[in-house]
């Protein structure tokens, strides 16, 4: 990746990119066509989602905004989960997908939890 890792929306942004390539790449199966419309619209819209929470109207707003961008990574994971043990998809393209994925979880837990500790503390 050759963004910078403070760059939260390129890196969303890169992350809608790798999972489109995973998503076009699986097979035209059941599974294939299912994994595939959940994880374009999971692993997508997080990015979509941020360029929201820019905007958020208020602080619970913004909290809540955020909250639902971790709920859409976490169901990208499950899908990318998936995809790696049904052998879906290249194993390695799919295992740095899902590290990219649990890194981006894993901000995105940190600022919901400075955002509600900053929300007490007005």
């Amino acid at each position: 990746m050759t963004t910078a890792k403070y760059d939260l929306e390129e890196r969303l942004i890169d992350f809608a990119i790798i999972i489109s390539d995973i998503v076009e790449g699986l097979p035209a199966t059941r599974i294939g066509n299912y994994i595939a419309g959940q994880l374009i619209r999971s692993g997508c819209s997080p990015a979509l989602n941020y360029g929201e929470a820019q905007s958020a109207e208020s602080r619970n707003d913004f909290i809540h905004k955020m909250k639902v961008i971790l709920k859409e990574l976490r169901e990208s994971l499950i899908s990318l989960k998936i995809t790696e043990r049904k052998m879906l998809y290249n194993l390695e393209k799919v295992v740095n997908a899902k590290n990219e994925c649990n890194q981006l979880v894993a901000i995105f837990v940190k600022s919901i939890e400075t955002a509600k500790k900053n929300n007490l503390v007005k």
